[in-house]
């Protein structure tokens, strides 16, 4: 069986384990079989590869083992609350996302620990936490779309910056020459942030799905970890190089970098316990409640 684009399928649906209502999934390029809960499997990046005969058949038994919502309302109801958490994750994405961009013109020394840094260096992990939940709760597929409305919404936040740099100003105020050389620097800092944040982020993405796969959807802090330390030293290096090459010293720019990677593997690690607690209430707030939810305990 080949997929529409006339090449070898990546994943093959094999059948279904009726007590654990648990999907048997061949993995074609190494041989290996999964075992993942049709509602998982459902929302996953791997639904995404399989043809239409095998999502029929996905759907048709999350449907015959009532495994799906029973009512218009229930599904009404669960729509709006599981869309309203997305865009509030979208918008918390923006404006950590926003927030940094602008933060990380100002180098900020500290000197106790001899270490230079920047303000959005404390705040951006918190992305790789959003992208993370985003990939667990809904899919590869809708965390891709809230990274590209990030990107997005910083470019117009940007561009409309630019064109006030345009506007006439009144003689009396000094600050005009302050505030187009801020503006200036910003685009550079927009380049290096945007090239950062999205080969940051998609690698994020990409190696949490990948691990959740093999994991078969257990041991949620060993992927939320190991996609955040990646994405982090992906994420530093881009944008420290992108940002301040031929302004600093390259010795200098190394040292921001490495700095940078130590401070968000620690997040990366503190993230742990918040993804916990978000899946928690996740499940209880937005999924029905005695509804057989999710993937196998981590």
């Amino acid at each position: 069986m080949k997929n529409v684009m006339g090449n070898e399928p990546e994943y093959k649906l094999l059948g279904f384990e009726p007590k654990t209502h648990a999907a048997r999934i061949l993995i074609c390029t190494s041989g290996k079989i999964l075992s993942i809960h049709v509602n998982d499997l459902e929302r996953s990046e791997i639904a995404e590869k399989l043809s239409s005969r095998e999502i029929k058949a996905l759907y048709r038994h999350i449907y015959m083992d009532k495994l799906a919502p029973e009512t218009e309302y229930q599904l009404k109801d669960r729509s709006e609350r599981s869309w309203g958490a997305y865009v509030a994750f979208v918008l918390a994405l923006a404006v950590f996302y926003q927030f940094s961009n602008i933060a990380a013109i100002k180098p900020v020394y500290i000197s106790h620990l001899d270490i230079i840094v920047t303000p959005g260096t404390f705040i951006y992990p918190f992305t790789f936490l959003i992208i993370d939940l985003l990939n667990e709760f809904y899919g590869f597929r809708l965390a891709r779309k809230a990274i590209l409305c990030s990107v997005i919404s910083n470019i117009v936040i940007t561009l409309l910056l630019f064109f006030s740099m345009t506007l006439p100003v009144i003689p009396e105020w000094h600050f005009n020459v302050a505030y187009n050389d801020f503006m200036t620097q910003l685009y550079v800092v927009l380049l290096a942030s945007t090239m950062a944040f999205i080969t940051s982020e998609l690698s994020n993405s990409w190696i949490l799905c990948k691990i959740k796969a093999i994991t078969r959807s257990r041991h949620l802090y060993l992927r939320i970890f190991l996609s955040t330390f990646a994405a982090s030293i992906i994420d530093s290096f881009v944008f420290c190089f992108l940002a301040f090459y031929g302004k600093m010293d390259n010795s200098v720019i190394l040292k921001i970098a490495m700095i940078q990677i130590i401070i968000k593997s620690v997040y990366a690690f503190l993230n742990i316990l918040p993804a916990y607690y978000a899946r928690f209430l996740y499940r209880k707030h937005i999924l029905h409640p005695g509804e057989d939810m999710v993937s196998a305990s981590s």
